[in-house]
C-alpha cells in the first residue's frame, strides 16, 4: 500500500540531527562553552544534509518550511494557553519593563535595518526589496517560525526566495545570542556588572552539557492534570492545543470569506493574514482560555506541559528552520546579509546592557541576559543564557519574561499588521510606505522611551556615556 510517508521522514531526518547534537554538546567543551542550543547546531546539521546530501537519496528541503510555518502557531498557542501568575506586588514592574525593553529592541531594530537597506538601495544593490531590512527584527527579534513565514507572504510581492533569506537571518541571530551572549556574560564578570554571590553559582554551576548527571535528582516538567487510564495529562493537553490551532484556522477561513467581498485589495489582504497566522493562533488561544476560566476549568490546563509542547516545537522548528535555508539564494544576497547582521549585532549588544541597567531595578544583569537572547535568537536562547548565572530560576527574571510576552502581543499588533507596508512600495513605486513603516517604528520607540524615563526616573541618563549603570554608582547619587 503506498501511504504518504514524506512527513514523518523530515521527522526522522531531524530527529537524528538533534539526537547528534545532543551528543555533540554532551562530549565537546566547544558547544559547552558557549551553550550552543542542541536545535542550532541541529540546524546547521541539516542545512549541510539538504543541500548536499539529500538529493543523492531522492530528497529536498522543501516541506521543511511549512512545518516551520506550523510549528510556529503551536509554541504560541501552548504559551498564550498556560495560566496567568500569581498577582504581583502592588509596583511591581518588571513584566512591563521587560515588555518595554523587547519593543525598544523592535523598533530600534527596524529602523537600523530599513535605514542599511535604503542605503544599498541607493548604491550597490539599486533592486534591492524595501522590505529586506525588516528580516533583522524579523529574524533576530522574532525568530526564525515568523521571519519565514512573514517572507513567504513577500514572495508573492515579487522577492523571490524571501523565505530563505528570513531564515538566514534568523540563523545568524542565533549566532549572535550564542556567541556574543557568552562574551557578555564574561565581559559583565570582568566588568563587575555582576554580584560576588552570583560569580561564585555560576563556577559552581554543572548545566554546560545539556544532559542532566546520572546521580542527580531530576527536576519535575509537567504535573497531571487528568486520570491516565481516561486519557493522559499530554494527551490533554496536547489536544487543548489542536482544537485551538483548528478554531485560528477557521477564523482566517472566515475572515477571507468575508474579505473577499472587498475585491482584490480584500484578497490580497487576506493572503497576508495568513502569513501572519500565529497572531490570530495566540488570539484563539486567549479567548479559548477566557471560556475555560469562565466555566472553571482552566485548572485541568498544566503550564509544565504546555511549555513542554511549546519546547518540542520550538526545537522542532529552529532545527527545520535551519535546514530549510537554501545555500543558492543566500550566496546571492550576501553582502547585505552580512552587512545588516554583524552591524545590527553590534547595535543590539551596545543597546540592550544599555537601556535594561537604567531601566531594571534588580536582577538587572540577569533580566539584560534574557533580553539580549531573546532580541538575538528565540525565548528559549534567552532562557539558556540566564541559567549560566540563574541556573534553577530563583529570580522572578524568566516568569517575568514570559508573562510579558502577553504584553508585548497586544502592544506591537499594529506593527505586526504593518510589515508589508514596505513590499508596497515595491509593488506600487511609491517610497511613502517604505518611510511609512520607519515613521511607525519610530513611534514605538517613542513609546518605549516615555515609558523609560516614566519607570527609570533619575536613572534614565545616569552616567549616560557608560554602556552599564554600576550598583555603586547608583548608590552614590542617592547619598
Amino acid at each position: 500500500m503506498n501511504f504518504p510517508w514524506k512527513f514523518f521522514i523530515d521527522l526522522g531526518v531531524i530527529s537524528i540531527a538533534l539526537l547528534l547534537a545532543t551528543l555533540l554538546r554532551a562530549k565537546i567543551k566547544f558547544f559547552q562553552k558557549y551553550l550552543i542550543p542542541n536545535a542550532l547546531t541541529a540546524g546547521f546539521i541539516l542545512m549541510v544534509y539538504y543541500n548536499f546530501i539529500a538529493k543523492h537519496f531522492g530528497m529536498d528541503n522543501r516541506y521543511l518550511g511549512a512545518m516551520v510555518y506550523h510549528l510556529l502557531s503551536l509554541s504560541f498557542i501552548a504559551m498564550s494557553l498556560r495560566k496567568a501568575p500569581k498577582p504581583r506586588k502592588k509596583g511591581d514592574l518588571g513584566m512591563y519593563s521587560t515588555s518595554v525593553s523587547i519593543i525598544f529592541q523592535y523598533g530600534i531594530q527596524i529602523v537600523f535595518g530599513l535605514l542599511l537597506t535604503f542605503f544599498f538601495m541607493k548604491t550597490f544593490f539599486p533592486d534591492l526589496f524595501p522590505a529586506f531590512g525588516l528580516f533583522l527584527p524579523l529574524g533576530f527579534a522574532l525568530g526564525p517560525g515568523q521571519a519565514y513565514a512573514i517572507g513567504q507572504g513577500w514572495e508573492s510581492f515579487g522577492f523571490d526566495g524571501a523565505g530563505t533569506v528570513g531564515l538566514t537571518f534568523a540563523a545568524m541571530g542565533f549566532l549572535w545570542a550564542c556567541f556574543g551572549g557568552i562574551w557578555l556574560i564574561n565581559y559583565g564578570i570582568r566588568k563587575n556588572w555582576i554580584t560576588r554571590e552570583k560569580l561564585d553559582k555560576i563556577k559552581q554551576r554543572n548545566v554546560s552539557s545539556g544532559v542532566y548527571a546520572k546521580d542527580k535528582e531530576l527536576p519535575i516538567g509537567s504535573r497531571l492534570t487528568t486520570e491516565t487510564e481516561a486519557i493522559d495529562s499530554l494527551t490533554y493537553n496536547g489536544s487543548v492545543v489542536l482544537l485551538v490551532y483548528m478554531l485560528s484556522y477557521l477564523l482566517l477561513k472566515l475572515l477571507t470569506y468575508l474579505l473577499s467581498f472587498a475585491g482584490n485589495a480584500g484578497m490580497e489582504l487576506a493572503v497576508n493574514l495568513w502569513g501572519i497566522s500565529f497572531v490570530f493562533a495566540a488570539l484563539t488561544a486567549l479567548v479559548v482560555k477566557g471560556i475555560l476560566n469562565i466555566f472553571g476549568l482552566q485548572y485541568t490546563i498544566d503550564n509544565g506541559c504546555m511549555t513542554r509542547i511549546s519546547g518540542i516545537s520550538v526545537d522542532l522548528m529552529v532545527s527545520g528552520a535551519i535546514g530549510a535555508i537554501s545555500l543558492v539564494v543566500v550566496v546571492k544576497y550576501w553582502i547585505p546579509i552580512t552587512v545588516i547582521c554583524i552591524l545590527g549585532g553590534i547595535i543590539v549588544m551596545v543597546t540592550v546592557p544599555w537601556f535594561c541597567s537604567r531601566l531594571f531595578k534588580d536582577h538587572r544583569f540577569e533580566r539584560t541576559l534574557i533580553v539580549y537572547g531573546a532580541c538575538t535568537g528565540t525565548m528559549p536562547t534567552g532562557l539558556a543564557l540566564l541559567r549560566v548565572i540563574d541556573p534553577d530560576f530563583e529570580t522572578p527574571v524568566a516568569s517575568d519574561y514570559m508573562f510579558s510576552s502577553a504584553i508585548t502581543f497586544f502592544i506591537v499588533i499594529p506593527l505586526i499588521l504593518s510589515l508589508n507596508l514596505p513590499a508596497y512600495a515595491y509593488r506600487t513605486g511609491n517610497m511613502m510606505y517604505f518611510w511609512a513603516m520607519i515613521g511607525i517604528a519610530l513611534l514605538y520607540i517613542l513609546f518605549a522611551l516615555i515609558s523609560f524615563f516614566l519607570i527609570a526616573k533619575n536613572r534614565s541618563f545616569m552616567n549616560g556615556s557608560k554602556i552599564w549603570l554600576h550598583e555603586h554608582f547608583i548608590k552614590r547619587k542617592k547619598n
